[in-house]
């Protein structure tokens, strides 16, 4: 029963906020926050080219409990109405976000993950 109560919990009280991610090095970084009763139990960091509409996703964080729940899907799904058009990509090699990146039929990339255009100091990239 426990797991059904938390895959109910993921479609009714989970929150999406778009975010800058904290600290970021990078102009293009963003984060997706997954927020359950104002307490942050997940993310998805990405990074989005204007210029080319590609995006790259670079790490899907869930805590422990809500694993299992269908809620990297809807995480990733609702990324994906946010920016439609947008060509997906990601950098993650571990096991369990490789998985869910194979079923959204998200590719794999190289470890810089990043487009031509974002080292380029004179472009605007896009901001959540």
């Amino acid at each position: 029963m426990g797991r059904l109560w938390r895959r109910l919990l993921v479609y009714r009280s989970i929150e999406f906020l778009p975010s800058r991610v904290p600290g970021g090095t990078r102009p293009d970084e963003a984060c997706l926050l997954l927020v359950h009763i104002r307490k942050v139990v997940g993310q998805v960091r990405y990074q989005l080219c204007d210029r080319c509409d590609q995006g790259v996703i670079t790490d899907v964080a869930l805590e422990e409990r809500f694993r299992s729940t269908g809620l990297g899907i809807r995480a990733l799904s609702h990324l994906r109405s946010r920016h439609p058009g947008v060509r997906w990509r990601s950098t993650l090699k571990l096991r369990a976000t490789r998985d869910l990146l194979r079923r959204m039929s998200i590719p794999a990339t190289g470890a810089a993950g990043s487009c031509p255009h974002s080292a380029d100091p004179g472009i605007r990239l896009s901001r959540p």
